[in-house]
């Protein structure tokens, strides 16, 4: 255990995520050897969660268990047609309630949280990605409500429950719809090949330990003396919050990737297209991928996968008037509404919205090679020092975020962004 808490670097939830992964194989290895029925499947996954969610959460393994009756009551006593509007709204004010708790302990006690709180806090955000996802299915009828026929409620009850409480995707995403889990958890007694299915993770689990180990010399590069802000030369500052992002993104894709290896360890979206074998069907991106994009538009549709298209769905795609805004503004309340996540959100929405009035004005322009290489070569670094940006005030979360910013040359890029958006 030792060794894995030094991989994960000393962080509890990629090293939960770590220790998942055996129970995770163990349950595919039951199920598809036929030790466990359906049923039992189900309740495996469940009681897994129940188990993790007190072990890692103690008294605050609660919030997630009022969400999950709370769900279970909002379809029993609503009809289809209005289901998401409540499911959505109650879940968000709930997980409010507590984002807003947090930052009174930090901004007017001075306290620090309980990592208990923080994490369970966390795992409610995921929670109301797939309740909010599940309500809008049985809205749009893509879904029957399992309470329609009195005879049939109970039996689809069980797996409903699971679904909001599974332990592969409690502490992390990526973001399962509630069709790919259960035709997942159905199929089990035909998942790939042993030799396949063992390759596909532990080609997986190096990923991680390469995206941990990576931060060392970002570590590093942060201590040298080369780099610091304020300084007189303008690249120096601007070199020192890169790499600063780097090493927080270095976090996120690290949580990304260990999440998608317990949930391939435990065979669930592995048949999310019409029943076909797929690796890729739950992913949150490649982070080699993510961080190649030469459009922030690009990036931020990679960046966070699953996530994304959750909020395109949820709110994009809904909203009549400044769709991007509206989305943008929307995962600034989803993750907290600290003030230095709204200023990120923020930058990110006029940075996106900039990149889609300067790709369609030079888009026709660019009719060499060697023009439409210069512009994405330029565009990757606006790109990179941008989300730069975006990800130390979101990460950062507090004033200091701002301040830093502010107090570095980097904000010119951001500021870039609404320019154009002002003269295109």
């Amino acid at each position: 255990m030792d060794l894995i808490w030094r991989l994960c670097d000393g962080n509890p939830q990629l090293f939960y995520q770590f220790v998942n992964i055996p129970f995770a194989f163990l349950f595919c290895c039951l199920a598809r050897q036929g030790h466990l029925s359906i049923i039992n499947r189900y309740i495996y996954l469940t009681l897994g969660g129940f188990i993790l969610a007190i072990v890692t959460m103690g008294p605050y393994s609660l919030l997630l268990f009022f969400s999950a009756v709370l769900l279970l009551l909002l379809i029993h006593c609503l009809h289809p047609m209005h289901i998401h509007q409540w499911t959505l709204g109650l879940q968000m004010c709930w997980q409010t309630c507590w984002h807003l708790y947090i930052q009174y302990q930090l901004y007017c006690l001075q306290e620090t949280p309980d990592s208990r709180l923080l994490l369970a806090v966390s795992a409610l955000m995921l929670m109301t990605q797939r309740v909010s996802s599940l309500s809008l299915d049985l809205q749009e009828g893509r879904l029957s409500s399992p309470f329609q026929n009195s005879s049939q409620g109970q039996s689809v009850l069980i797996p409903f429950l699971s679904y909001s409480l599974y332990f592969p995707a409690l502490l992390g995403g990526p973001l399962c719809s509630f069709k790919t889990f259960v035709e997942s958890v159905r199929q089990m007694s035909v998942t790939p090949p042993f030799a396949s299915h063992l390759g596909n993770l532990t080609s997986n689990i190096l990923q991680v330990v390469v995206l941990v180990w990576i931060k060392y010399p970002l570590k590093e590069l942060l201590k040298s003396v080369t780099f610091g802000v304020n300084s007189t030369y303008v690249c120096q500052d601007v070199l020192w919050i890169w790499i600063l992002s780097l090493l927080l993104k270095m976090n996120y894709y690290a949580h990304w990737k260990i999440s998608e290896c317990v949930n391939s360890a435990a065979g669930i979206g592995l048949y999310g297209h019409s029943g076909k074998t797929s690796w890729d069907v739950l992913s949150d991106g490649n982070p080699w991928v993510t961080e190649a994009s030469s459009r922030p538009s690009v990036f931020a549709r990679q960046w966070n996968r699953t996530t994304a298209a959750w909020l395109r769905r949820m709110v994009f795609k809904r909203s009549i008037r400044s769709p991007l805004f509206m989305t943008f503004g929307f995962s600034a309340w989803w993750h907290g509404l600290h003030p230095g996540q709204i200023l990120g959100f923020l930058i990110w929405a006029f940075t996106v919205q900039g990149d889609y009035k300067l790709h369609h004005f030079l888009h026709p322009k660019l009719t060499s090679l060697w023009r439409k290489w210069l512009y994405a070569c330029l565009n990757w670094a606006f790109t990179q020092l941008t989300i730069s940006c975006v990800v130390v005030c979101v990460e950062l979360q507090s004033l200091a975020s701002v301040k830093l910013l502010w107090s570095s040359y980097i904000i010119v890029f951001p500021l870039l962004s609404i320019l154009m958006i002002l003269i295109l």
